[in-house]
């Protein structure tokens, strides 16, 4: 990904914000310029929760170019609790921890660095809900 769409994407890979379509109130991810539900204009920012749960994954163990040393891993489809679904890389879990319907929430992780200067890259993952101690 060039730098100059890194940044434009920013918001939408480092918070999840999406829109909402005023006219159907349908949450959108990632944004649109027009709701595909009602094909009226979604131009609301729309913060999403992060919070969901696995609705199918797979486990990848031959990576893209450039991210080698991450395979094993798993990419998992998540369904976010306002409805879009979103695929993403799984953190903080084994492969064989992973099931459908397991709740998960977003995390900004490292996605690569990028040639000598190292400017590191971050982009959303989703991990196992962090279980509260009483």
């Amino acid at each position: 990904m060039h730098q100059a769409s890194y940044w434009r994407t920013n918001r939408q890979r480092l918070a999840l914000m999406g829109e909402v379509c005023p006219s159907c109130g349908a949450k959108l991810f990632p944004p649109r310029d027009v709701c595909p539900h009602c094909h009226g204009p979604a131009k609301e920012p729309y913060a999403f929760s992060g919070k969901g749960s696995v609705y199918s994954y797979s486990t990848m163990y031959h990576a893209p170019e450039g991210y080698e040393g991450a395979a094993p891993y798993v990419v998992a489809w998540v369904k976010l609790e306002e409805g879009p679904m979103v695929t993403a890389q799984l953190a903080d879990v084994d492969q064989e921890d992973v099931y459908i319907g397991m709740p998960v929430e977003m995390v900004t992780r490292k996605l690569h660095e990028d040639g000598d200067a190292g400017l590191i890259s971050y982009n959303y993952k989703f991990r196992p809900v962090m279980q509260t101690v009483a």
